[in-house]
């Protein structure tokens, strides 16, 4: 593929197809951890870091290991065995080197293993025919548009809390109003990646 269509792939994770937002892959730590623009950014990079690696894991594990010995069936169950194991190292990683961060993440870290989101984009890689840099672009793309929501609805979030809601809507209904209008705004970028590139 050329430099365009990674271009495409890129922008379109981001935007169009965002695993949060439009997909709505990885909700449990985008409700949980957006409350602090910090902690939010934190786990962004964690995920980040997640996806591309468990995407260069997952891929060619997939390609050369499971599909020529007939053995597509244990997909699911070795893509989480590698995305648990990356991450344990992120979180030993953390842990001794950002105490501050491993701490404000608290639960919420463990939780990457059981993100839908990461699961979601080795398994999506698979399944568009991807090769193994398309599959790369198009997890960063998805990491990037997983940092965006997190980055975006935590500045909403703040707002919302310090506009004093009414006390029906305090709490968690008005940011689950506040993560469905952002949710939909997100929709208005259906075509336009690939109308900006001539497609």
């Amino acid at each position: 593929m050329d430099f365009r269509g990674l271009v495409i792939i890129l922008l379109s994770a981001v935007l169009v197809n965002n695993y949060v937002l439009r997909q709505f892959l990885g909700i449990c730590p985008f409700l949980g951890v957006s409350k602090e623009l910090g902690s939010a950014t934190g786990m962004s990079i964690a995920v980040i870091f997640v996806m591309l690696m468990s995407t260069a894991v997952t891929w060619p594990i997939q390609m050369y290991l499971l599909v020529p010995n007939g053995m597509g069936y244990l997909q699911t169950i070795v893509f989480i065995l590698v995305i648990a194991a990356l991450v344990q190292l992120v979180e030993i990683a953390l842990k001794k080197y950002v105490k501050s961060l491993y701490s404000a993440l608290g639960v919420y870290l463990p939780l990457i293993t059981t993100n839908c989101a990461v699961l979601g984009v080795t398994i999506a890689n698979i399944n568009k025919g991807y090769g193994f840099a398309e599959s790369l672009v198009n997890a960063f793309g998805s990491g990037l548009g997983f940092f965006l929501a997190m980055v975006i609805f935590s500045g909403v979030r703040g707002h919302t809390e310090d506009s004093e809601p009414p006390e029906s809507f305090a709490g968690l209904p008005i940011t689950l109003i506040s993560a469905a209008i952002l949710s939909l705004s997100f929709f208005g970028f259906n075509g336009v990646i690939e109308n900006l590139f001539g497609q």
